[in-house]
């Protein structure tokens, strides 16, 4: 079958789709800052949150019956997605959040992906479309998957998997895919290591360039946890196996069986799962040419409108960072980082390679909360403190005269109001910091 994007005929196909968004467990790799949130409600960029990039990449694709499957601190999601992404009465659109709940049924929780889409079945049934597109909610990257559809209905695929090329010293870090001639994926192996095995694994040059991409010394390709079903399919396998996660248990459980096809990808994408990922993603939004473009207008990323006023700098010295609405930053140095929204910097502070998420309100004689205790220094970073290689949740409070900088050069540590993790120090939400401290 042939189709043109665009066509009448293709819009048919991206309007009998639905997705469903994987809002992943505990979120443990991301802890602290998990502790309170779901993982797709994590901030990013200083102003987004990590489930308007895939719901994005959906909208600019045409796919607007959306799911997003959650069961831990989901509340915070909940309201982003509800304030978010509103459809008019004329849409049969919509973006739902399906958090875990025990039934008759199924008295369990969600053990993994594929069990997770399993308790969802139910409410696909209501509607059965033909085609399942199945996301991880901390991936960044943009795609239009109406090109990944189009590879699924173009080769009567049961399944498709979307694949990216990476060098052969990255494999141990992913599931990778063995296909044949056609792109029909034969073999899964989840991170292998042995030469010989990579040896087997490698992709013929000639199948990128027959899909318009430059090997460039790439010769494996890395499954990114994004997969279109046919709807059948996906129903039948999840009845008949009973395993939890589709890279690792329903996938291989189909081949021979189904037809299982690869989509070749080749743009930026990033696995922000871990503490170090989410913090070098970020940082690298400050660069001059960043890999990730919010600021292309043909894709934009959706998030909720604030109507806030536009940043405030007060005689500081900005280098090679990104300041979202309501910041103010007054005498102070703010190299390679990200300043959220209403972040407070004050004079004298030196603020290096630091992801600042911001606040959820400015400090007000006439908002007290239960939670700050008395004496608390104010909302932000105070004067003359120094704050090097840190993530800074929502609503922290620190004090004047601190230095965060991981002093000790350690790698993980628990403390009373901060936690490092791979080396890089989390001051958590909510977070107060005397003055003084050093870290």
């Amino acid at each position: 079958m042939v189709l043109n994007k665009g066509t009448t005929s293709f819009d048919s196909f991206t309007d009998k789709t639905a997705v469903i968004i994987l809002g992943g467990g505990k979120g443990t790799r991301l802890y602290p800052l998990t502790k309170s949130r779901a993982k797709p409600a994590v901030p990013v960029a200083g102003k987004f949150r990590l489930i308007d990039l895939p719901v994005s990449n959906c909208l600019h694709s045409n796919l607007d019956k959306i799911y997003i499957l959650t069961q831990f601190n989901s509340d915070s999601l909940h309201r982003h997605i509800t304030q978010t992404y509103r459809f008019d009465s004329f849409s049969h659109g919509f973006v739902q959040i399906l958090a875990a709940q025990q039934t008759i049924d199924n008295k369990d929780w969600y053990q993994g992906t594929a069990d997770a889409v399993r308790h969802a079945l139910r409410r696909l049934d209501q509607r059965r479309p033909d085609h399942v597109l199945i996301l991880s909610g901390d991936h960044l990257y943009k795609m239009d998957y109406r090109d990944m559809l189009r590879t699924h209905i173009e080769n009567n695929a049961n399944v498709t998997i979307s694949v990216i090329p990476l060098p052969r010293k990255d494999c141990h870090e992913f599931g990778i895919l063995q296909v044949d001639e056609r792109g029909q994926v034969i073999r899964f192996v989840e991170k292998p290591k042995e030469e010989a095995l990579l040896e087997d694994l490698r992709v013929p040059t000639h199948l990128f360039e027959d899909r318009g991409i430059a090997a460039e010394g790439r010769e494996h390709i890395a499954s990114m946890g994004i997969y279109i079903f046919d709807t059948n399919t996906l129903f039948e396998s999840l009845d008949s196996h009973k395993g939890s996660d589709f890279g690792k248990d329903i996938l291989p459980s189909l081949l021979g069986t189904k037809s299982i096809q690869a989509h070749f990808f080749d743009g930026y994408w990033e696995d922000i799962g871990t503490i170090r990922a989410f913090y070098e993603a970020n940082l690298a939004l400050a660069t001059p040419v960043p890999r990730f473009n919010f600021y292309d207008e043909r894709f934009l990323i959706y998030t909720r409108p604030r109507h806030l006023p536009g940043a405030k700098i007060n005689q500081a010295n900005i280098r090679s960072s990104v300041l979202c609405e309501g910041a103010i930053v007054s005498g102070s140095v703010v190299e390679d980082s990200v300043v959220g929204l209403r972040s407070i910097i004050e004079e004298g502070a030196f603020v290096s390679k630091t992801v600042m998420m911001g606040a959820d309100y400015y400090d007000s004689p006439d908002m007290r909360f239960e939670d700050i205790p008395d004496g608390a220094p104010a909302l932000g970073i105070g004067r003359r403190t120094i704050i090097k290689n840190t993530i800074v949740d929502k609503n922290a409070r620190i004090a004047a005269d601190c230095r965060i900088v991981n002093q000790e050069n350690v790698s993980e540590a628990d403390g009373p109001n901060y936690y490092i993790r791979d080396g890089i120090v989390v001051i958590p939400r909510g977070a107060v910091i005397p003055r003084g401290t050093v870290i």
